[in-house]
């Protein structure tokens, strides 16, 4: 008993100091962003600033007339991508689990084998579509090519698989169409799952950096990730201006998450507790 005692002690110290060793790095660059220049190529490693500044913040967001707009040309994005996803996520994995309609299974397998598709190969395809629309260095090439996402349609329909049937035929004899039952009955239900595939889908698009990189030509339509490339390239050996950038670039994220926090953990649930 006490040998597996002392397993256990030191198995969770190799894990908590792993995880500080893990987390120094981040917790560092939260730190720089508040540091000046002189400070961090000063040498050292300290987490608490000298002398605390907000200066690499004004100069981020007032002083670099393109940052603000990068920011929110992912706010525009990852938004309205997430909304479409949302939306065609969620219809489809309905339709799947209840509609009857001819070839559903062949449908539904399809699916199942499209997620295991890599999505690195579909970048020239679809890189050669887009330029064939005329959509190239347009929010349209960023959004159209993953407006639905296979992992979360079949997420989506495991959870209305399980989802009571006494709701939806209660609604029926209130007289709802199927279409009325989905939107007003149980797509509010399903909020849980569907905070967390948008919790997913929102980071996703908003840390997208290789099809920015592909698709986008002009800077005024850079998102964050392809804008904090740039400006890094503009400002190499600045890293008090660098890490307050890439603060900014995550804090949406962060926020986020603080918020749907309550949802994230239930999403998961789609088992038959459900």
């Amino acid at each position: 008993m006490r040998k597996s005692k002392g397993w256990r002690i030191t198995l969770y110290a190799i894990l908590i100091t792993y995880g500080l060793i893990t987390l120094f790095p981040f917790a560092w660059a939260v730190s720089a962003s508040f540091k000046t220049y002189a400070e961090i190529v000063g040498g050292g490693l300290n987490l608490i600033p000298q002398n605390p500044t907000l200066d690499n913040f004004r100069h981020i967001l007032f002083g670099h007339n393109m940052f603000p707009r990068w920011i929110m040309n992912s706010f525009i994005i990852a938004g309205i991508g997430t909304i479409v996803n949302i939306l065609l996520n969620s219809m489809a994995g309905y339709s799947l689990a209840r509609l009857r309609f001819p070839g559903r299974g062949i449908i539904f397998y399809a699916i199942l084998a499209a997620i295991t598709i890599p999505g690195q190969i579909l970048l020239i395809p679809n890189f050669l579509i887009m330029r064939s629309l005329g959509m190239l260095d347009t929010f349209g090439a960023l959004i159209i090519p993953t407006a639905v996402n296979f992992t979360y349609i079949f997420m989506m329909r495991q959870f209305f698989v399980n989802f009571p049937r006494e709701v939806e035929e209660a609604a029926k004899v209130d007289g709802l169409s199927s279409t009325m039952t989905f939107f007003r009955i149980v797509f509010p239900m399903a909020r849980a799952s569907i905070a967390t595939q948008g919790i997913f889908v929102f980071m996703s698009f908003w840390n997208e950096f290789l099809r920015p990189l592909l698709y986008l030509a002009s800077p005024q339509n850079f998102p964050i990730t392809l804008g904090l490339r740039s400006f890094q390239d503009q400002n190499v050996s600045w890293w008090n201006y660098i890490m307050a950038g890439s603060l900014l670039s995550i804090l949406p994220i962060i926020g986020l998450y603080i918020v749907l926090n309550k949802y994230f953990m239930t999403g998961f649930r789609i088992g038959g507790d459900k």
